[in-house]
């Protein structure tokens, strides 16, 4: 039975926490209480800064990280090899592989892996402009960096398929000191960076399959 509670203003902000992932009532309540301590300024500019936060950062339209421009940084950087694009699940990954500070061309963030169980077919994640980037032509290697999981390697599968036509183009995977079944958010950044660094073509991994 929900609590119910004497304030509505108090009622609302608890029931918008809530809806946070892996945040209950009970939680929601404590970070409502908390803030309602505060000074009024202090409340205000977290307010401020969940609104800009909402507003001002979009998605880079090349390769679909999060960025305040319609080009992200690592994008529009001269300094970082272009030739080369890692493929990634999601903004966290990108994150988790730049902390490594082992890979230094662009990024494709997927927004999701293929998981038909899930109803999560190929058109609804990057796919399409990943495979447009390549056609563009000026791509020499695309690292598929996603989760050794059986969604992660039916995505790598369907990535590598798409990609068949473009021959001068090398595949390559993350050697597996990624352990199978770890998601890369959790892979701690020495793993992960001799895992980017030893990485292998996907088809020899394919072949001896």
């Amino acid at each position: 039975m929900e609590q119910e509670f004497a304030s509505s203003l108090l009622e609302n902000a608890v029931s918008e926490f809530a809806k946070l992932p892996g945040i209950g009532r009970k939680t929601a309540l404590r970070l409502v209480l908390y803030l309602l301590k505060q000074e009024p300024g202090q409340a205000e500019a977290f307010g401020e800064a969940i609104v800009r936060l909402r507003r001002e950062i979009g998605y880079c339209t090349v390769c679909h990280n999060i960025s305040e421009t319609p080009v992200c940084p690592i994008c529009s950087n001269p300094g970082r090899d272009a030739a080369t694009i890692c493929v990634v699940e999601n903004v966290k990954d990108v994150m988790s592989i730049e902390n490594t500070h082992q890979h230094h061309g662009l990024y494709h963030v997927l927004g999701g892996l293929i998981s038909p169980m899930d109803g999560v077919g190929p058109q609804d994640i990057e796919i399409d402009s990943l495979v447009a980037r390549v056609a563009a032509g000026g791509i020499k290697e695309v690292i598929l960096a996603l989760s050794a999981t059986m969604e992660g390697d039916t995505t790598n599968f369907y990535i590598f398929r798409r990609l068949a036509p473009y021959p001068d183009v090398r595949i390559t995977i993350l050697a597996r000191g990624v352990s199978v079944g770890n998601e890369i958010e959790y892979t701690d950044e020495l793993t992960l960076g001799r895992s980017i660094l030893n990485r292998t073509l996907f088809s020899d991994t394919f072949h001896k399959e």
